[in-house]
């Protein structure tokens, strides 16, 4: 199953970091690893922002599974969206909430294209917690044929450098400056956070992504880094290293995409570059965004959200919404809080339910509605 390694291998990518990390480092958050949340009355208290565009009927889909299988969770919900302005105090509400409660669930918060608007909170909360690594598996599913099959690959990206610093000006009128902030010691958190997920999925081969010919600096830095985390501290493992340009990833992700094991990269959003781009690609390879969850790690933190950045504005409101990302997204945030059984009964249903092919949503050559899917996965679990 997708979500079964993803916690084992983050928790120990976080241990092992801590592990090489030391005291005092330039320009990286460093605190000490904390154990997981404490339960109150039994149940884990989760923080949910359902997200723009069709989040609620999706995050709906979750808390009506959670409720009928009374999994031990209990929801600090904050309607936070991006479309509206004046949204800043509810913001800094569900961002307190994630501090407290230090586990989220979160769909995708539209972030306005005019210079008006504010900056992306899908960023500012990576930032603010330092959730840095972000990860998304894309896996071929079985009983949903698609144009590639046996595809099976992860991407790790750095969340909190690149283009995510936000700090551009303009500095003659009709002159915009953007800077792209790189530093060592968050190229090396990365790089070992990537090298210990595949030692323990047992991958074979981790690739960095790459645009170091033009970007001699900046990209230079962080292969170069990654080279050495490599053959310095992960040579004896056997896993193969490898380095490939970002326009020749998004040829071969799309031609051979079996080749690829374990992609690490930063993540320009702002521009849709390296992981972005990957991520979208990789998705649609194994059949859209409906159905590709994500996480997002730190030392204290943790954020679980759809892996692809889409709001699905476009059907917000029909009941169309295929909620199998979410909810597999949700199974990865049980596995991290220890309820084992939850998870594996969950994602079970909704694989089993995606390869028997009777109840499919429109995303995936279906006519099931939101609703429908849901039911279908209840009647599995009950």
């Amino acid at each position: 199953m997708l979500a079964a390694p993803v916690r084992s291998s983050v928790a120990s990518a976080l241990r092992s970091t801590a592990r090489r990390t030391p005291v005092a480092r330039s320009m990286a958050t460093l605190v000490e690893e904390q154990r997981l949340p404490s339960k109150i009355g039994g149940k884990y208290t989760v923080t949910l922002v359902p997200g723009d565009g069709i989040g609620k009927e999706v995050a709906d889909s979750v808390k009506e599974i959670f409720d009928t299988l009374k999994v031990p969770v209990q929801w600090e919900q904050y309607d936070v969206s991006g479309e509206t302005t004046g949204g800043d105090e509810l913001f800094q509400q569900a961002m307190e909430s994630l501090k407290r409660n230090k586990v989220g669930l979160k769909g995708i918060l539209y972030t306005p294209i005019d210079q008006t608007g504010h900056n992306s909170w899908n960023v500012a909360m990576r930032q603010q917690l330092d959730i840095y690594a972000s990860v998304v598996v894309c896996k071929s599913l079985p009983g949903f044929p698609t144009r590639h099959a046996d595809v099976d690959f992860a991407i790790i990206r750095e969340n909190t450098e690149g283009e995510y610093s936000g700090l551009e000006h303009q500095s003659y009128p009709g002159v915009v400056e953007s800077l792209k902030v790189m530093t060592r010691a968050k190229a090396e958190r990365i790089a070992r956070f990537a090298f210990d997920f595949a030692v323990k999925n047992n991958r074979k081969k981790v690739t960095c992504v790459h645009k170091a010919n033009i970007m001699k600096l900046g990209d230079g830095l962080f292969l170069n880094t990654c080279k050495r985390v490599a053959e310095q501290e992960y040579g004896h493992t056997g896993i193969k290293f490898e380095a490939m340009i970002v326009d020749n990833t998004a040829m071969q992700l799309v031609s051979r995409p079996q080749q690829f094991d374990v992609m690490v990269m930063t993540d320009l959003i702002a521009s849709q570059l390296y992981g972005t781009i990957c991520a979208n690609i990789g998705s649609a390879l194994v059949g859209g965004p409906g159905i590709t969850p994500g996480c997002n790690f730190g030392r204290e933190y943790a954020l679980f959200e759809p892996g692809c950045r889409h709001i699905g504005k476009d059907i917000m409101g029909t009941n169309k919404a295929n909620p199998t990302a979410l909810i597999l997204s949700s199974t990865m945030m049980l596995r991290h809080l220890g309820l084992e059984s939850q998870a594996n009964l969950i994602a079970g249903a909704t694989y089993d339910l995606v390869k028997e092919g009777k109840v499919r949503t429109a995303d995936l050559g279906g006519n099931a509605t939101t609703t429908e899917f849901t039911k279908a996965v209840l009647q599995r679990l009950v």
